[in-house]
């Protein structure tokens, strides 16, 4: 069975190229034009390895389907990434602060939209890894768990990505460049925020020593 890909955008045209392309390499496509038409087709579903989420949607907008599907058990952890005609900066800061692991501004080439997918999934299908651990905080790579003194702690995508290249590189200062390329796995050139966003997220659900701050260098785990 294909893997699937959840889609939601108003723009017809936008939602049939998205849906035309991604069933040519591979996938199957399941496109919907509003938010309440994404929970109530996907209801029975098997679940998608990805959701694709236009922000400026006629009444559930994207941000409100973004929370609700982070606020799902079995929704919570599954990559998403958010489409936008915006070009604010505030506006990709919401999306990933609301649990967000990409967003892509309009118009956008089809071909970067699909090396962004290629890289989210890529990581989601990593097995194997050992488990990590850093004082009272372990990491499970392979079930994708955190516990911090033996209590389940719920991240996002990318906040457990940093963590886990934290741990792995541990004693080693990274530059955010290096972490943005490591767990964004491209260039996001004047971005750098995003790193402090996911690094500030982290100390929150995890104490604030867990993540070091080198002065006018980046961050690591001691």
């Amino acid at each position: 069975m294909a893997r699937a890909i959840a889609v939601v955008e108003d723009d017809e045209s936008i939602r049939e190229m998205l849906r035309y392309y991604f069933q040519s390499v591979g996938y199957a496509v399941r496109a919907y034009e509003s938010g309440e038409a994404l929970f109530a087709g996907e209801d029975g579903e098997s679940l998608p390895v990805l959701y694709i989420l236009d922000i400026m949607l006629p009444g559930m907008d994207g941000l409100e389907i973004l929370r609700r599907l982070r606020e799902g058990r079995d929704t919570a952890d599954i990559p998403v990434i958010m489409l936008t005609a915006r070009t604010a900066e505030m506006d990709r800061v919401q999306g990933l602060e609301s649990g967000a692991d990409d967003y892509v501004v309009k118009p956008f080439g089809i071909m970067e939209l699909q090396a962004r997918v290629k890289a989210l999934l890529r990581r989601t299908e990593r097995k194997g890894d050992r488990i990590l651990s850093w004082g009272d905080v372990e990491i499970d790579p392979a079930a994708r768990e955190v516990r911090k003194a033996g209590k389940l702690v719920e991240l996002t995508y990318k906040e457990f990505e940093l963590l886990k290249l934290l741990c792995t590189r541990r004693g080693v200062a990274l530059t955010r460049d290096e972490i943005l390329q490591a767990v964004w796995d491209y260039d996001y050139t004047g971005e750098t925020r995003t790193v402090d966003m996911h690094v500030k997220a982290l100390r929150q659900k995890l104490g604030e020593d867990v993540i070091t701050t080198v002065r006018g260098v980046g961050y690591k785990m001691t």
